[in-house]
């Protein structure tokens, strides 16, 4: 009863904090003629109740693709669908084809926000507790609750669902798969995980580390006995599962091409998301790297969108594979929880097409190892937050990001005493630093370095948020702040790229994980 209790009190104060920051603004709030994520929710909902399921993807006069045209996987459009039919039975004009375009108004407002509540008190909420319940090196009730607080009160997911809006659910899905391979239930595993990429194709940046897990685990069980019959369920339960997304759009291939070629535009270019076309104008600030060398270099100007495409796809692959090597040759819960990071990552920072929102596919696999590595894992999460300010500070969202913050970094302070735990051992870098030891006679002060460095990046990101939010830029250059923050935050990105694969290299031991027969 009592790890109930403290974990009711959790989730009761994640909810409020959620609550709070939901009544503030949101994207596009008042700003025609293209509002902003919001609206384009709003006008999913209109275009799939109105709409017969053949038209969602294709351009026509009732669904002009140029003005948020749906651009998600079927159980997005599925979901846009029954939040319109609730709509529609409170108020027509909020999904009225044509019509509702741009409709703002206060109980539309109050009924979206709670579609994003529900949406997180059915799966990511849920996910998160089990999860927490299910760590072995969080058994104690109050370091169970304690690790669920922090996870509920990361800043950056709160921010983008309940300020900027967002539906928490791709990732509420993968969380939920990643729960039952914890437990062994790999079918299961891989029905969530499905679902989780029919939500959202940015998915695909966890689907490395699904992979290798579970390709993997076949071979340590041997593909000529109990490793093929699991292959072959697997190969059954994703094909099936595929299958029951996609059957209402698979009456024609034009339309299964249709609705490939809105998921994945690649016509658009490299910077579809993050152009830094000229020295003054950034629309969209991203902290991966093509954003980041497009300050100095403008790649888009002598490199052309096919060879941006083929030079993306060969840096995110290269970067990926020690991670899913090591992770296919000795599967492992823990090599695939951080895994999920460093794929995750490594996908933000040299992918096709990156939105600045999509670093919270990676901050979310860091919330699931901030019981292991709770130093490290705070960093990345303030830093993950502090790189969607110029995001937040276009949707009105300054103050929520000013309270929840220096709250987090408080929480992670007084739960987890983060500042002691910065020794090589604490940051699981023992091994690495005994291969090093005869070379490098400095590790000793490792720990003081790195909390050197950290207070040193506290302070950097305190100052940047302060002048984006209070300091007007110079006159030749409005986005100065803003591309400073891109900047800083990507650089930070790589640091934690090398650290994490360091980590995932020079894992031997497998520490707590079962043994797989």
């Amino acid at each position: 009863m009592e790890k109930w209790s403290l974990m009711t009190i959790t989730v009761l104060l994640a909810l409020t904090v959620r609550w709070a920051v939901s009544l503030g603004s949101y994207s596009g709030a008042g700003k025609p003629p293209m509002y902003g994520d919001y609206e384009a929710q709003r006008h999913w909902q209109e275009i799939t109740y109105n709409l017969p399921i053949r038209q969602w993807y294709f351009n026509t006069s009732d669904n002009n693709l140029l003005y948020w045209g749906l651009d998600y996987p079927p159980l997005t459009a599925y979901h846009s669908f029954v939040c319109a039919y609730i709509a529609k039975l409170i108020n027509p004009d909020w999904v009225a084809l044509h019509t509702s375009r741009g409709y703002e108004s206060q109980p539309h407002k109050l009924f979206m926000r709670t579609t994003v509540f529900v949406a997180d008190l059915l799966v990511y909420i849920p996910a998160v507790i089990l999860y927490c319940f299910s760590l072995k090196e969080t058994s104690a009730k109050k370091k169970a609750s304690t690790c669920a607080l922090c996870i509920l009160l990361y800043p950056g997911l709160i921010l983008i669902d309940h300020g900027h809006f967002q539906y928490p659910l791709s990732l509420g899905l993968a969380l939920w798969a990643v729960l039952c391979l914890c437990h062994d239930w790999d079918l299961l595993g891989s029905v969530a995980f499905c679902l989780a990429l029919n939500y959202k194709q940015m998915e695909l940046y966890h689907s490395l580390p699904f992979f290798c897990y579970l390709l993997g685990k076949c071979f340590k069980k041997g593909l000529k006995g109990k490793g093929l019959v699991l292959l072959a369920k697997l190969a059954g339960t994703v094909l099936l599962s595929f299958a029951a997304c996609w059957l209402p759009f698979c009456t024609d291939v034009e339309q299964i091409m249709q609705v490939l070629r809105r998921l994945f535009p690649i016509d658009r270019g490299l910077f579809e998301a993050c152009m830094f076309s000229s020295p003054t104008h950034c629309p969209d600030k991203v902290a991966n790297i093509w954003c980041s060398l497009s300050v100095l270099i403008k790649i888009k100007n002598v490199i052309s969108p096919r060879t941006q495409l083929k030079l993306s796809f060969a840096v995110t692959f290269l970067s990926l594979l020690p991670a899913c090597i090591k992770l296919t040759v000795q599967p492992s819960l823990r090599g695939f929880k951080f895994a999920l990071v460093s794929c995750a990552l490594s996908f933000f920072l040299f992918s096709f097409q990156v939105h600045e929102k999509s670093i919270l596919l990676v901050s979310v696999p860091v919330c699931l190892v901030i019981n292991e590595i709770p130093f490290m894992a705070t960093w990345f999460l303030l830093v993950s937050t502090f790189s969607l300010l110029p995001l937040l500070l276009k949707d009105g969202l300054l103050l929520p990001y000013a309270a929840t913050t220096p709250a987090f970094l408080a929480l992670c302070l007084a739960s987890f005493s983060i500042l002691e735990k910065t020794s090589a051992e604490d940051l699981q870098l023992k091994a690495f630093s005994l291969s090093l030891k005869g070379y490098m006679s400095w590790f000793k002060a490792f720990p003081r370095v790195v909390r050197s460095l950290f207070l040193l990046s506290l302070s950097l990101m305190g100052i940047l948020s302060v002048l984006s939010a209070a300091a007007p830029p110079p006159q030749r250059l409005p986005d100065l702040f803003p591309v400073a923050v891109a900047v800083v935050s990507c650089l930070h990105f790589l640091l934690f790229l090398l650290y994490f694969n360091v980590v995932i290299l020079w894992d031997s031991k497998n520490r707590g994980q079962k043994k797989i027969s």
